[in-house]
């Protein structure tokens, strides 16, 4: 991991420090922002207590990020062009991090305080598209090539789709556990159970049943949402040192060397012999925006 700072100038390597710090900071957010989420029925029905809850909670969103693999943090990244994250430079690339993590930050620190229920993936979403967008506009580039609309359009509705199926599950489930076990007193709150039965918790086999459900929810948030904290991270390698991102780390030091004055090497003669080039490749009086080496006679330069 200190292999990344090996080289940098000390304003980049700063930047970078921060932006990571940025992440860890919005993944923290997230976590006590989703965390609600999955313990609430748990917590409001006596089945568990709320710091044990918690903790459970905690644990399970850590094992799904362990086994979740990557897919959702790849979706993440490939939701901006591949042309604007190779081709940003460290300036940009520090207003693009800062840009979409400040954003996200500031929403689900807003939601959080306030109590409303909302969601941090649309809001990653939505501030990673502003930041194409934004890209395109400053750029005077059309905002049909500023966002891989193609899998912004794949996210965007398994976020539409994906509270619905659960809305209508659930309910579906409520009707069907209410004709089959109208007297149960699962259907009870915790105040009527009090006043009933002298006891908040619901019976045992409820009770296992929510304490199951709420860790499955907290394993699933930790293997889907875990990974936008990864695919953060990635955002933030390749916007501020795409270099370092790329680099084949089992390289040996020879070969970095030998690529290293092959760049070098491949600058002087650009340098020595720009105007042959710049003739060469302009566009032809026909209009052809590539000129095409064949046609030329002969095709060479002066060798170094």
């Amino acid at each position: 991991m200190l292999d990344l700072f090996a080289g940098l100038d000390t304003h980049v390597a700063i930047t970078l420090i921060l932006s990571l710090g940025f992440v860890l900071a919005f993944e923290f957010i997230n976590g006590f922002h989703d965390t609600a989420n999955a313990v609430a029925t748990v917590i409001y029905t006596q089945s568990m207590k709320p710091r044990l809850a918690v903790f459970a909670s905690g644990v399970f969103n850590f094992l799904g990020v362990l086994t979740g693999g990557l897919a959702v943090a790849y979706a993440i990244v490939h939701l901006l062009p591949v042309d604007l994250l190779v081709s940003v430079n460290t300036a940009r690339g520090m207003a693009m991090v800062f840009a979409l993590l400040t954003a996200a930050i500031a929403w689900n620190l807003g939601t959080w305080y306030f109590g409303l229920p909302a969601s941090s993936s649309h809001t990653l979403i939505g501030a990673i598209l502003g930041v194409g967008l934004a890209n395109c506009l400053i750029n005077g580039t059309p905002l049909s090539q500023g966002v891989n609309w193609g899998k912004a359009i794949d996210v965007g509705l398994s976020l539409l789709c994906s509270p619905l199926v659960g809305a209508l599950l659930s309910g579906l489930l409520v009707i069907a556990l209410r004709r089959s076990r109208p007297q149960s007193n699962m259907h009870k709150t915790p105040f009527q159970r009090q006043q009933v039965e002298g006891r908040k918790h619901p019976p045992f086999w409820m009770r296992f049943m929510l304490i199951v459900s709420s860790m499955g929810v907290s394993f699933s948030h930790g293997s889907n949402d875990g990974q936008k904290g990864v695919g953060l991270i990635m955002l933030v390698l390749i916007g501020i040192v795409p270099a370092k991102y790329v680099l084949n780390l089992d390289s040996t030091p020879y070969q970095i060397e030998r690529t290293r004055d092959a760049a070098l090497h491949l600058q002087q003669f650009y340098n020595r012999h720009q105007t042959a080039l710049d003739a060469m490749f302009k566009p032809s009086a026909a209009g052809s925006n590539v000129h095409d080496c064949r046609r030329v006679t002969p095709c060479a330069l002066p060798t170094t």
